[in-house]
């Protein structure tokens, strides 16, 4: 009877132990993901995190000669503006009418330490290029809600085109980084939120401003 009570809590000890494995190796519930994000962006984690990425890159930029047309490339969405309330009031969702409302009312406000280092940039006399997926119909929203969050000074904003609608965001954003130089500019720096932001050639110095709210490739 003691080895077969032994064999019985051999067999549910490897059963409990088979669950918590499986549990482990299971990702996280949606509802405690999105908990989570919240908790990061209002406990202040997020400036934290933020703003020791922008001394970081401040410190290497310190280190890089301005010349003529020395340009740093910056995404815009939670790059230089932040959706943070906008996305958490939707949940986290992406609903295409609502978000092209939303960036219609120009009123996302400026990531405080991005806009530390967009102004140590401007004050060291580097050239500014904003380039975003954000499509040509919203040009004249997203030029003016630069200009209010306080990004007044700079070369040029690009967007994407009908016809680059489709394409990837790596394929898109190398390609105009491409015709960037093509211009005559010197990109030595690339501001994004996404990995895609900073793939492909001509990027310079990279710097990956944190975002747990969404990928795009």
């Amino acid at each position: 009877m003691y080895s077969y009570s032994k064999f019985l809590l051999y067999i549910l000890a490897s059963a409990i132990l088979f669950m918590f494995q499986a549990c482990s190796s299971a990702p996280i519930n949606l509802s405690l993901a999105k908990d989570e994000v919240i908790n990061y962006h209002e406990s202040g984690k997020y400036d934290e995190e933020t703003s020791e990425v922008v001394k970081k890159a401040i410190n290497e930029f310190k280190n890089i000669e301005v010349k003529k047309n020395s340009a740093v490339i910056f995404d815009i969405d939670e790059t230089a503006l932040s959706s943070y309330e906008y996305r958490k009031k939707y949940d986290f969702g992406y609903v295409p009418e609502i978000w092209d409302k939303w960036v219609s009312e120009a009123k996302a406000p400026a990531i405080k330490a991005v806009k530390h280092l967009y102004d140590f940039l401007i004050a060291k006399g580097f050239k500014i290029v904003f380039l975003t997926g954000r499509k040509n119909y919203m040009y004249n929203s997203t030029y003016k809600n630069l200009i209010s969050a306080g990004y007044n000074k700079f070369d040029t904003l690009i967007v994407r085109d009908p016809d680059e609608y489709q394409i990837t965001a790596v394929k898109y954003k190398s390609h105009k980084r491409s015709e960037i130089v093509e211009d005559g500019y010197n990109i030595v720096g690339d501001v994004g939120d996404q990995l895609s932001d900073l793939t492909g050639p001509y990027h310079g110095f990279q710097v990956k401003i944190p975002n747990y709210q969404y990928i795009i490739k």
